[in-house]
């Protein structure tokens, strides 16, 4: 049996950032050495989506971001079946955040 010489990393998280931030909006935004991702809630009848959470990366920790959540959607459904999509089938990555250019992504 082969010994795993990968290094575990423990993650430490404080209980005001355990708590989390709901959103059901992101709009998303890069420049040559970042991406930016806003993440919003935006409620029924407001005019304004409130931002909880910016989150600055690299080009590189964004691929890993989208690998990361491609492979868990991938196993989410095989434990709980497809996830339905309201309305018209769209084809995107992930839905519903936006391209930060105004439109869906």
């Amino acid at each position: 049996m082969e010994k795993n010489n990968q290094q575990q990393m423990q993650l430490e998280i404080q209980p005001d950032v355990a708590l989390g931030h709901y959103s059901n909006f992101a709009v998303i935004s890069h420049s040559s050495s970042e991406f930016i991702v806003d993440f919003a809630t935006m409620l029924p009848a407001m005019p304004k989506a409130n931002v909880a959470t910016r989150v600055i990366m690299a080009p590189e920790h964004a691929v890993r971001l989208l690998g990361a959540l491609q492979d868990n959607i991938k196993r989410y459904e095989q434990q709980f079946g497809k996830i339905q999509m309201p309305g018209k089938p769209v084809q995107r990555t992930i839905a519903p955040f936006s391209n930060g250019n105004g439109g869906e992504a």
